[in-house]
């Protein structure tokens, strides 16, 4: 296993789509084995393919306790229920940063794992949301984008000063 570099705000590469996973093999799962690591590492509770410049869709998450209920989605789709509640989010990709998300409280995740084979999954709390904000990012969509316009460039600014 290895640390992958999380990619920073306002890094342009954040904002690509991922493209499907149509290769289920031994590269794959080193893939997700490395980014449970790294979000382990961070510390954090979601990770896209996408935050460290892998364009594939893959997210993994583990918002247990003891760091021991890790789920692997490849190629998620996502069905939201119930209207919009907001909740505070951080994200790897945007460090230091904690605002308020509306999020659906549940969804259903169709998904396949590591082998190809197609699951669902029904998720609600703290597990849906994580869902929804990791397949956000297969979008090239970040969290900050739900702020306001001078929260986001505010954020945008102070990390790139940060980097300097």
């Amino acid at each position: 296993m290895s640390l992958l570099e999380i990619l920073h705000h306002p890094d342009a590469r954040l904002r690509l789509k991922a493209k499907p996973v149509t290769t289920f093999d031994a590269a794959l799962a080193k893939l997700a084995e490395d980014m449970l690591e790294t979000m382990y590492a961070a510390p954090g509770i979601g990770l896209a393919a996408t935050q460290v410049n892998v364009q594939q869709r893959l997210i993994v998450v583990d918002v247990s306790e003891h760091q021991d209920q890790p789920h692997i989605f490849v190629n998620p789709a996502l069905t939201l229920q119930g209207s919009l509640v907001p909740g505070e989010e951080g994200c790897l990709s945007v460090p230091g940063v904690y605002d308020a998300v509306a999020r659906a409280p549940q969804v259903t995740v169709e998904a396949q794992d590591l082998t190809g084979k197609a699951f669902t999954l029904e998720a609600e709390g703290m597990l849906g949301v994580c869902i929804q904000h990791e397949c956000d990012h297969l979008e090239g969509k970040l969290f900050v984008d739900y702020l306001s316009s001078l929260k986001r460039n505010r954020i945008t600014k102070q990390l790139k000063k940060q980097k300097a």
